[in-house]
C-alpha cells in the first residue's frame, strides 16, 4: 500500500528537497553515491571474455513464459528457511492513467486488498494476519510511475499455506470485485495516504515536475493522484484500469523460497495458465521525456524547507546493461562516482567548504530515462557557490582527470565489495533476490549472479585505465538535456539566485581554468606503536546460548557468540556505564557532542581524509557513542577484517583526535539546518513532546544552534578522553561468523591492552521525569490540512522479562485492532502504529506510544475511537481469534530474527546492559505460545491508565476541515 519507498522517481526527486543524494542505491542501475551496484543472486556461470556477448541468466533461475505471455521467475533458497517470497508484477503504473483515473492506478492496489473472487472484503489480510503475515511490514504494495507490485512473503511449513498464497496471487491478477461499497469506503484511506505525504518537500515537488518533466506525462501523473479524483472515485474507471493493464502479456510472477521450483512452476501454470487478456488489448506505450537543447531552471523556495539544496540532471537514454561490454561499462559508471564522491566529501570536511553535502550518480530516472546528476547541500545563502563547487570539480575532472592512485583505491573498494557479497552467495536473503528479478522483468535487464559477476568484476576491473573514466565525465556532463533543480527555505528568498545568475554560472565554469587535484596519501601503518599484548585470565561458556565469555588482564569482559547465519559478517557492541550523567549540566553540550566531534578529527595520525583512504577495501567501522547512561563502541565488518575493526576499536580509546578544523567544518554544516529547522512543523511537533515529556529539563533539550554553539571543542575533547579513558569496567560482545580461536590473539592484542585505571563508578539520575496525571498538548504549525496525533502512556512498573513481553503483546494486538478500527471501519487514517517499551534505568519505568495522522477535525473523534478500543480490551472483549493472529505473527518473527546476528547481539548486550540474565532470551518462544485474551486485557489495565498519560496534536496554523 506505500507508494515510496520504492517509487523510483519519487525517490529520486525526493532528495531535491531534502538536500540528501537523489538516487537510492535501491533504484541505482549503474552507480550509486558511494557504492556499487547492488551484485545479484547466487551461483552463476563460466564468464566470456566477448564484449558483444550477452550476459547470460543465472541458471539457479527457472524463468519462462506461459502461452498467454504472463512471465514467472522462480529460485529455490533457503534463507530464511520455510518461507517463501511471492510477488505479483503489473508493467502499468500511474503514467499509464487516463486523464480521469489520475491515482486510480493506486486506488487499484488498494482496492486488490479488499475484495476478490475468492477473499471477500478484508478477507485477505485477515487470513494472512492468521498465518503470521503482518499488514504493512509484510504484505503491501507499492505503485509506481511504471509498475505496480504485490509483496506477499509467507511461511511454508503448513499444508496448503503455499496454494492458498497463489490463491491470492491469482486473484490478484483477475479476480477484483471492486464493490461500489468497498470503493466508496477506500476513498478515506487513499485520501489519508495523500493527507499524509503533504508537506514542504511535495510542495517544492509539485512546483518542479513541471518544469523537470516538461512535455512529457510524467509531470502531471504522481502515483499517489489527484484528491478530488480520489474523493469521487467509482468502479468503472478503477475496472477499466485494470481491464487493460492487469492482463497476462503485461504481468510476472516472482516467487524465491525454501520451495522446489518444480513446485513453484506447477502452481504457477495452474493459476495463472488459463488466464486471458481482453478481446481488444491496449498498446502498452513507452512515455517518453522530451529532450531540451536549452537548460531548464527551476527554482521553488517554502516556508517549511529547512535547507537550501541544487541539483543538476543531465538526461540521458536508458544504459541498459545487456552484454558484457555493457556490463563493463557499468563498472567505469562506479569507479567515476566513487573517486568524485570522495573529492567531494574531502571538500565537505573542510571549515570553508562551500557545501554541507554534495554527491554524483547515474541511474535510472523513469523507464525511459536515465540522468547523471550532481547534487549539493547548501549552506544558508550559498546555493551560487555550491553550484559551483560542484560545476568546478567536475571541470576539474575533465581538464585534468582523476588521478592512477583514486583509480587504484576505487578499484580496491568496488572489487572488495563483490568480493563480500560472492563470500555470502549461499546466505542471501530471498527478498534480495525477489528484487531483482522484479527488475529483469520490468526492464529486460538479465541476472547473471554472483559468481559471473564477481568473476567479470575480477577480470574486467584491472583492465580499466585512467584515461577511460575521465572520458565518462563528458558523455555523462552535456550542455543538451540539462535540467537545474533548485530549492530554498522561503526566509532565503532574497539569496536564492534567479536563473540568469544560474545559467551563468555554468558559463563561468565552462570557460574556467581550475588546477590539478592534488593528495598526500600516508603509507604509515594503522597503528603505530603496537603495545605488548594482554592476556586472557578467565574463562567460561553459557552452553545454552553457545557463548563463551573471557575476563582479560585489564579487566575487559568480552562475550562471544559464533554463529553461521552469514559467512562474512562479525557485529560487535562494547560499553560501561557512565555516560553523559557523570557531567556538568554546564559541560552537557560538550559531552553530547563529543564523540561525533572527536570522531570527525580522525583517528590516530590520520586525520578523517587519510583515514578514509586507508582503509579502501576495509569492510570494517567502530564508532564511539555517548549516551545519557553509558559511553561504548558499535562497530562490525567483515570477517577478513576482523584485525581491523580491533585496531579500530582500540585506537577510540588509546589515540582519539582533536581538530579544531574539524570541529569547525562540522559546525559549518549543521548550522544551515539548524537555522531553519523551526520552519519544520515536524520538528517543533517533536521538540514541544520532548520537552513536555522532561518537564523543561535542561538534559532534555532539542538539538538547536544554541546547544551547538555552548559545544566546546576542547570540553568535548577532555570528556571524550575521560569517558574512554578506562575500559576495566567495559564488556564487548561479538556474534557472527568466527571462532573464539581467532578472536583470542585479537582480543588480546588490542582489547586487553585498552587504558584501564580500575576506578569503580556508575551511572548517576540526573533527575528526569514524566509529568504525571493528564497532558492535553496542541501545537499548531503548518500550513497543511493535516494532523498527527501522539499519545504516551506511562508510568512506573517492575522491570522483568514477563513485563517486556507483555507491553510487546499489548502494543501488537493494539496496532492490529486500531488499524481495523481507525483505517478499515472509519477511514480515518493511513495508518496507526502503537509500541511499547520498558526501561530498567535509571528508574523501571513503562510507556506505550500510539501515533496516527488524520484530517485536521477528525483527531479529537479518532482519540475517541481509541479510548473505546482500550476500554474494550480492559473488559475483556478479545477474540480468540485475534490473540492466535499475534501468536502467530510473533512466532513467526522470532523464527526468522533467530538466524540474525543484529537480533543476539542487540538482546544479549540489552540485558547484560541491564544486570539480567541473558538465558532469559531462551523463555521468549513460551511467553508466546502462552499468551491468553485474559492476559492482554491485564496488561490493558495495567498499562493504559487513563489518569497518566499525555496526548499532544499537531495542527495547521489555520484552521481547516
Amino acid at each position: 500500500m506505500s507508494t515510496p519507498p520504492l517509487l523510483r522517481t519519487a525517490t529520486l526527486l525526493a532528495g531535491i528537497a531534502a538536500g540528501t543524494l537523489l538516487l537510492a542505491p535501491a533504484v541505482v542501475r549503474e552507480a550509486g553515491a558511494q557504492g556499487v551496484r547492488r551484485p545479484a543472486g547466487a551461483r552463476g556461470v563460466a564468464p566470456r571474455t566477448d564484449a558483444s556477448a550477452p550476459i547470460p541468466s543465472d541458471p539457479a533461475v527457472r524463468a519462462g513464459r506461459l502461452p498467454n505471455g504472463m512471465r514467472y521467475y522462480l529460485r529455490r533458497n533457503a534463507r530464511p528457511a520455510q518461507r517463501v517470497e511471492l510477488r505479483l508484477v503489473v508493467n502499468a503504473g500511474s503514467v499509464l492513467e487516463d486523464d480521469d483515473q489520475r491515482g486510480l492506478a493506486h486506488f487499484t492496489e488498494h482496492m486488490l486488498f479488499n475484495g476478490t473472487r475468492r477473499f471477500r472484503k478484508n478477507d485477505i489480510v485477515s487470513y494472512l494476519e492468521s498465518i503470521g503475515v503482518k499488514f504493512g511490514a509484510d504484505l503491501n504494495a507499492y505503485t509506481g510511475f511504471d509498475e505496480t507490485v504485490y509483496i506477499l512473503p509467507v511461511p511454508t511449513d503448513k499444508p496448503g499455506l503455499l496454494e492458498k498464497s497463489f490463491d491470492i496471487l491469482e486473484d490478484w491478477a483477475h479476480g477484483a470485485l471492486f464493490d461500489s461499497t468497498e470503493v466508496v469506503n477506500e476513498r478515506g484511506v487513499v485520501l489519508e495516504e495523500w493527507r499524509s505525504g503533504l508537506g514542504a518537500d511535495t510542495r517544492i515537488r509539485d512546483k518542479q515536475f513541471p518544469v523537470i518533466f516538461r512535455g512529457s506525462k510524467y509531470a502531471e501523473r504522481l502515483p499517489i493522484g489527484l484528491p478530488e479524483v480520489i474523493r469521487n472515485a467509482t468502479p468503472g474507471p478503477l475496472k477499466r484500469f485494470y481491464r487493460d493493464w492487469y492482463r497476462p502479456d503485461n504481468m510476472a510472477v516472482v516467487a524465491v523460497g525454501d520451495v522446489d521450483p518444480a513446485r513453484l512452476e506447477r502452481l504457477v501454470r495452474q493459476h495463472f495458465g488459463r488466464l486471458a487478456g481482453p478481446a481488444r488489448e491496449r498498446p502498452r506505450p513507452t512515455i517518453a521525456v522530451p529532450p531540451n537543447d536549452s537548460a531548464l531552471v527551476t527554482i521553488a523556495t517554502d516556508p517549511e524547507e529547512q535547507a537550501g539544496s541544487v541539483t543538476v540532471l543531465y538526461k540521458h537514454p536508458p544504459a541498459l546493461v545487456r552484454t558484457v561490454d555493457d556490463y563493463r561499462r557499468s563498472l567505469v559508471g562506479q569507479l567515476y562516482n566513487y573517486m568524485l564522491n570522495q573529492r567531494l566529501a574531502e571538500i565537505a570536511r573542510r571549515p570553508d567548504a562551500p557545501f554541507a553535502f554534495a554527491g554524483s550518480a547515474f541511474g535510472s530516472f523513469v523507464r525511459a530515462t536515465d540522468v547523471y546528476q550532481l547534487q549539493a547541500s547548501a549552506k544558508v545563502g550559498g546555493i551560487v557557490p555550491a553550484l559551483e563547487a560542484i560545476l568546478r570539480e567536475a571541470r576539474r575532472v575533465d581538464q585534468h582527470g582523476f588521478l592512477p592512485a583514486e583509480l587504484q583505491r576505487a578499484t580496491t573498494a568496488v572489487l572488495r565489495s563483490y568480493e563480500r557479497a560472492f563470500a555470502e552467495r549461499e546466505k542471501t536473503e530471498s527478498a534480495s533476490y525477489v528484487e531483482e528479478y522484479v527488475g529483469t522483468f520490468l526492464t529486460g535487464e538479465p541476472s547473471p549472479g554472483i559468481e559471473w559477476e564477481y568473476r567479470q568484476v575480477q577480470r574486467l576491473l584491472p583492465t580499466v585505465t585512467v584515461d577511460e573514466v575521465n572520458a565518462l565525465g563528458r558523455r555523462w556532463i552535456t550542455d543538451r538535456n540539462r535540467v537545474v533543480a533548485i530549492s530554498a527555505p522561503a526566509r532565503d528568498s532574497a539569496t536564492v539566485p534567479d536563473e540568469p545568475a544560474v545559467l551563468a554560472a555554468f558559463r563561468d565554469a565552462d570557460s574556467a581554468t581550475v588546477t590539478p587535484y592534488t593528495e598526500v596519501v600516508s603509507d604509515a601503518p594503522l597503528v603505530a606503536d603496537v603495545p605488548p599484548p594482554g592476556r586472557v585470565v578467565a574463562e567460561s561458556t553459557v552452553a545454552d546460548l553457545g557463548v563463551t565469555q573471557w575476563t582479560l588482564s585489564n579487566g575487559v569482559r568480552v562475550i562471544m557468540k559464533p554463529t553461521d547465519f552469514k559467512a562474512d559478517e562479525v557485529m560487535m557492541r562494547g560499553w560501561s556505564p557512565g555516560g553523559s550523567s557523570l557531567v556538568s549540566d554546564a559541560d552537557y553540550a560538550s559531552a553530547v557532542l563529543a564523540t561525533t566531534v572527536v570522531e570527525r578529527g580522525g583517528l590516530g595520525a590520520f586525520n578523517a581524509t587519510e583515514l578514509s583512504k586507508k582503509l579502501v577495501g576495509k569492510q570494517a567501522r567502530a564508532n564511539a557513542y555517548i549516551d545519557a547512561l553509558s559511553q561504548g563502541i558499535a562497530g562490525g565488518g567483515s570477517t577478513k577484517d576482523l584485525e581491523t575493526l580491533f585496531q579500530l576499536t582500540y585506537l577510540r580509546f588509546a589515540a582519539p583526535r582533536r581538530d579544531s578544523g574539524a570541529f569547525a567544518a562540522f559546525k559549518a554544516q549543521v548550522t544551515p539546518f539548524l537555522a531553519n529547522r523551526s520552519n519544520s512543523p515536524e520538528a517543533v511537533f517533536a521538540d514541544s513532546v520532548l520537552v513536555t515529556m522532561a518537564q523543561g529539563h535542561p538534559r532534555a533539550r532539542p538539538f538547536t544552534q544554541a546547544l551547538l554553539d555552548q559545544a566546546d571543542l576542547d570540553r568535548a575533547y577532555d570528556i571524550y578522553r575521560d569517558r574512554f579513558g578506562d575500559a576495566s569496567d567495559f564488556t564487548f560482545v561479538f556474534v557472527g561468523s568466527f571462532t573464539p580461536q581467532q578472536l583470542r590473539p585479537l582480543a588480546e592484542q588490542w582489547l586487553a591492552t585498552l587504558p584501564s585505571t580500575h576506578r569503580r563508578e556508575g551511572w548517576r539520575d540526573v533527575g528526569i521525569r514524566p509529568p504525571s496525571g493528564v497532558i492535553d498538548k496542541v501545537v499548531h504549525k503548518g500550513v497543511e490540512p493535516k494532523a498527527s496525533t501522539l499519545v504516551i502512556y506511562h508510568g512506573a512498573t517492575t522491570f522483568s522479562p514477563e513485563t517486556r513481553y507483555a507491553l510487546r503483546a499489548l502494543s501488537d494486538y493494539l496496532e492490529m485492532r486500531l488499524l481495523e478500527n481507525l483505517r478499515e471501519a472509519l477511514g480515518g487514517t493511513y495508518s496507526v502504529s502503537v509500541g511499547g517499551q520498558a526501561t530498567r534505568l535509571p528508574h523501571p519505568e513503562y510507556s506505550v506510544t500510539i501515533q496516527f495522522g488524520s484530517a485536521p477535525g477528525r483527531a479529537d473523534s479518532l482519540f475517541r475511537s481509541i479510548v473505546a478500543v482500550i476500554d474494550s480490551t480492559k473488559a475483556g472483549h478479545i477474540a480468540e481469534g485475534d490473540v492466535q493472529k499475534v501468536r502467530e505473527q510473533q512466532q513467526r518473527t522470532l523464527e526468522v530474527d533467530r538466524r540474525e546476528n543484529g537480533y543476539w547481539l542487540a538482546n544479549i548486550a540489552a540485558r547484560l546492559e541491564n544486570e539480567e540474565d541473558p538465558r532469559g532470551l531462551l523463555r521468549y518462544e513460551a511467553f508466546i505460545r502462552g499468551l491468553t485474551a485474559a492476559q492482554l486485557q491485564a496488561a490493558a489495565r495495567q498499562f493504559l491508565d487513563p489518569a497518566s498519560y499525555a496526548r499532544f496534536v499537531l495542527l495547521p496554523e489555520s484552521p481547516t476541515p
